[in-house]
């Protein structure tokens, strides 16, 4: 397989194995995946499928062991020293000690980005995630959404056109994960980012994505690729459509044939 020109993050045969004092151990194995500019994929799969370890990879936080991987058309590891990507953690990760805004400044303060266009970037991406007038509280003072709306804040402070995200709504109650969902999907159509977002929940994979990647338990494979047909604009309740439904139904059926029970 010849990877597309357009293909953000492209990856032949990846593989990668831990050496652990029990033995080897295999996370991930024959992985092939293109993913364009602007898409939003999802990856589902059980635990310990190897999703993460596979952003972690795309990060250059992982290096894979067999086969290849490009971002950008360059090495994971060009990438991250190009600041080709954000990353948002399944923890919010803010530092107590540091004002909302300031946390979204460190990046920037390593950067060595101007006082005055940091400002003006902080403000913008505040604004961007609905969090315009809690620059100077601090993590503490606000609930778990506003703080991981905060985190975004910060993978977009230094406007990468690539986002990583690990499962970051998982720790929410299905409300604040609704909203922040809805939240997402305009922000991504505000940016045209290509976003990879990690989750374990079919209706939010099936309701946030353009593609969806089912992936096998331990070692990780790519088991299916399912393009949505869902238009771009969704309101949450287009989670009782057919169309809907019947994307779900596939993402369930594909973690079902790849999954044993008995592990």
């Amino acid at each position: 397989m010849i990877p597309s020109p357009a293909s953000v993050i492209s990856a032949r045969k990846l593989g990668l194995t831990f050496k652990t004092a029990d033995g080897p151990v295999t996370a991930l194995t024959g992985v092939d995946l293109d993913i364009a500019k602007g898409d939003f994929v999802s990856f589902i799969g059980p635990s310990g499928c190897g999703k993460t370890t596979f952003l972690r990879v795309i990060a250059d936080l992982e290096r894979p062991t067999d086969g290849t991987i490009t971002v950008n058309g360059t090495t994971p590891e060009d990438a991250r020293r190009n600041r080709s990507y954000g990353y948002v953690f399944q923890a919010a990760a803010l530092y107590p000690w540091r004002t909302i805004e300031d946390n979204i400044a460190l990046p920037l303060e390593i950067m060595g980005t101007p006082p005055a266009e940091r400002k003006a970037r902080i403000e913008r991406v505040l604004a961007l995630v609905n969090l315009t007038g809690f620059g100077r509280k601090f993590p503490w003072q606000l609930s778990g959404g506003m703080q991981q709306r905060a985190s975004i804040a910060r993978a977009l402070a230094f406007d990468a056109d690539l986002l990583l995200m690990d499962e970051p709504f998982g720790a929410l109650d299905e409300i604040v994960r609704d909203h922040l969902n809805e939240q997402l999907l305009k922000l991504w159509a505000q940016t045209n980012k290509t976003i990879c977002f990690v989750t374990h929940s079919i209706p939010e994979a099936v309701y946030l994505s353009t593609k969806i990647v089912v992936m096998s338990p331990r070692p990780g494979r790519v088991t299916d690729v399912i393009t949505s047909t869902l238009p771009k604009e969704r309101p949450l309740d287009i989670r009782e459509t057919p169309e809907f439904l019947e994307i779900a139904a596939r993402v369930r059926e594909g973690l079902r044939a790849g999954h044993s029970y008995d592990e």
